[in-house]
């Protein structure tokens, strides 16, 4: 029995339209947050931080379906490290409009999840092209807390270049999450490369700081430096073990 079949699987799910907003930041901003064990990542020098919206589709908590909650959004703001061979993401913030799936992950894996309204707006025009929209929080308007982020492109689909940001962004399958006692969770995310859409339009716009702070809202009000779409796969979120 390999260690991933004696972890047992936590979540089985699909993972559609995937929108990721990129952005390099200075290291500093993020060694405050870096769980024991692991180390920053980086791409051709630069660190990365990512906004990503994306469906939720057929979720099941350990094979069981749960009612009313196998359809939904989530927003994270994430960034990179790895341990030794193994890459990984560390998020800052997870939203979701669910407040059972929030409540489980904060108790499962110490995740930084909250549960807020959410949207989403998907539309596919007939040449191909595509616009694709997540919004959450209250209101209409950024005065009145609501965010958005925002994504249309006609460019095709293509898969990932070995060596790419567009593969350093979305092949990182390892989680890891600061625990309460100081150490840290490493957990397993098994999904199939994704092909992506590169972006001509994409942008946040809100209020950043009330979900983030102020750090990271002065990056996210910016244009991202990169930004694509990946149609998304079924994916197998494996339960965690401690380390560090």
């Amino acid at each position: 029995m390999s260690e991933v079949q004696r972890r047992g699987v936590f979540l089985t799910a699909e993972w559609v339209n995937i929108i990721m907003l990129n952005y390099s930041v200075v290291p500093g901003l993020l060694r405050g947050y870096v769980p024991v064990g692991t180390e920053l990542d980086s791409f051709d020098g630069r660190t990365y931080m990512s906004l990503v919206g994306f469906g939720f589709n057929r979720t099941r908590l350990a094979g069981m379906a749960i009612p009313f909650h196998g359809k939904f959004e989530e927003v994270n703001l994430r960034f990179y490290v790895r341990r030794g061979e193994r890459r990984g993401v560390v998020f800052l913030r997870e939203l979701v409009p669910k407040r059972a799936v929030a409540a489980v992950a904060r108790w499962v894996y110490g995740e930084n999840y909250s549960c807020v309204a959410m949207g989403q707006a998907i539309e596919v025009a007939a040449d191909g092209g595509l616009k694709a929209e997540y919004w959450w929080g209250a209101g209409t308007g950024a005065r009145l807390g609501r965010c958005a982020m925002r994504i249309e492109t006609s460019l095709p689909a293509f898969m990932p270049e070995e060596g790419s940001l567009s593969q350093f962004i979305t092949e990182h399958y390892w989680g890891y999450a600061t625990q309460r006692d100081g150490g840290s969770l490493e957990y397993e995310v098994q999904h199939p490369r994704w092909q992506v859409r590169e972006a001509e339009r994409a942008g946040f716009d809100g209020d950043a700081a009330q979900y983030y702070g102020e750090e990271f809202a002065s990056e996210l009000k910016r244009a991202p430096d990169s930004a694509f779409m990946a149609e998304g796969s079924a994916v197998t979120v494996y339960r965690g073990t401690k380390i560090g």
